[in-house]
């Protein structure tokens, strides 16, 4: 009698962060998320096979610390400024650059535009773009439309993660661009393109090509309804640089952020516009923001945040109205609901603006999101303004963190924002007693100090 085949052994992974259990259990005991649990065949290292790419195992060798070179990493230009911007000044030689974004945000449109420059920087080497999506074809036709055609640049409509590296190896381009991870396989594990498993083994394998061959590699990424890059997170860990873009919808503008950055800030931003012909380069992102402020309006106020090196003046709306309800409602867009709230609370506990009894409204105009502290006091006076509506000065700007003592305090790098609003034909400024003692003013520009939130508010409605 022919004995059976054993049962290959299976472990149970998260979806959400890759904890593997040996049975299936309702909630991940590492992230806590519910029903994330999907049963796969366990990774290439517990079944033996060599790690290493292309199915080939690597050996080092280590070397005293001293031994180690540490000079500066030579960068790529991309071509396009905000990218390179974000990227820290540029692509550094064998990184790993993850791109994620809402579908139809332009990840596509913006990684093809970038290959073309870097094919006319790469004095004839070639790059290759890898699609696991779209036809041959479908680039072609949106290279068309972008103006996309350098001869050098290489198209491979291919799935198969194995099949990709032995072609990279061959072809030994400048630069690889994957779209997108999700798509690419192993051949050799049997799980879906997508899981766990499958796109952690291809990050390794393309981590470890780029890592030796000096490759720069751009990963684009599918995001879930949460926002987050599909797929565990340990994708995230794994390559140097996260960028996302925001945006999208009805705004034609987008942000690119970088969210990790081992070659730079982790907090820097470009801002794009979607056109016809594909994504251009916002030179003034802050003209851009306070383009179509409306004049004389109430709740309305001008603050400088900080964004990386970038310092961008933007516009903070808000609404307040009498409740028809029970319960006041708080929206807040472009900036933390719950910090909203903080400061309502201060308006009416050291102000004395009954304010908690009324709907709330707060948008950051131009789809930004803000998450520096210099925009409370911007925030204050926005609420304020619209509560007794009255319009604030069009040309003054508002600066400082709010504390719950009713106090401003100082905020970061106040000489850079304050040059900025003044390029701007800004010609006043309120911002915290700590910053105005050491604050270079430029010519023409007034610098009001204040360290109350009621203080400033005197100022602003004399």
């Amino acid at each position: 009698m022919a004995k059976l085949a054993p049962k290959q052994k299976t472990v149970f992974a998260c979806a959400e962060c890759g904890h593997a259990s040996p049975k299936w259990l309702g909630q991940c005991p590492a992230c806590r998320k519910w029903n994330t649990l999907h049963e796969e065949l366990p990774p290439p290292e517990e079944r033996g096979a060599p790690r290493g790419f292309g199915g080939v195992a690597r050996s080092a060798r280590p070397i005293p610390l001293r031994e180690v070179e540490a000079s500066e990493e030579a960068r790529l230009k991309t071509g396009i400024g905000e990218l390179d911007r974000v990227l820290g000044g540029g692509v550094v030689p064998g990184s790993l650059v993850l791109l994620g974004g809402d579908p139809g945000i332009g990840k596509s449109t913006l990684l093809l535009a970038a290959l073309e420059r870097l094919a006319g920087a790469v004095e004839g080497r070639p790059i290759l773009y890898v699609t696991g999506e779209e036809s041959a074809r479908q680039v072609k036709l949106r290279a068309d439309r972008l103006g996309v055609g350098a001869e050098n640049l290489h198209l491979f409509p291919e799935t198969d993660a194995a099949k990709v590296l032995h072609a990279a190896q061959q072809l030994e381009p400048a630069a690889l661009a994957i779209d997108s991870i999700q798509t690419q396989y192993l051949p050799e594990l049997t799980s879906a393109p997508g899981t766990v498993t499958q796109i952690r083994e291809v990050t390794a394998r393309l981590m470890g090509y780029a890592k030796t061959t000096e490759t720069p590699t751009f990963l684009v990424g599918h995001v879930t309804k949460d926002g987050a890059i599909a797929g565990p997170r340990v994708l995230e860990h794994m390559v140097d640089t996260v960028l996302y873009f925001e945006g999208g919808g009805a705004h034609p503008y987008r942000v690119l952020r970088a969210h990790k950055n081992r070659f730079g800030s982790a907090s820097e931003i470009g801002v794009f516009e979607m056109k016809s012909r594909g994504l251009a380069e916002v030179q003034n992102p802050s003209a851009l923001f306070l383009s179509e402020r409306p004049e004389g309006a109430p709740g309305s106020a001008v603050a400088a945040a900080l964004s990386g090196t970038r310092t961008l003046l933007v516009e903070v709306q808000a609404l307040v109205s009498p409740t028809t309800f029970g319960t006041p409602r708080r929206t807040a867009l472009g900036v933390d609901s719950n910090r909203v709230a903080l400061l309502a609370a201060v308006l009416e506990k050291k102000v004395g603006i009954d304010i908690l009894g009324c709907d709330l409204f707060v948008n950051v105009a131009g789809g930004l999101t803000l998450d520096d502290p210099a925009a409370d006091l911007a925030t204050v006076a926005a609420l304020a303004s619209s509560f007794r509506d009255r319009p604030l000065d069009g040309r003054t700007l508002v600066l400082g963190e709010v504390g719950l003592a009713g106090e401003v305090r100082a905020v970061a790098q106040s000489d850079a924002r304050l040059a900025e609003a003044a390029r701007l034909g800004f010609v006043r400024a309120l911002v915290p007693a700590g910053n105005a003692r050491h604050a270079e003013a430029p010519a023409g520009f007034s610098v009001e100090p204040v360290e109350t939130v009621a203080e400033a508010l005197d100022r602003l409605f004399p």
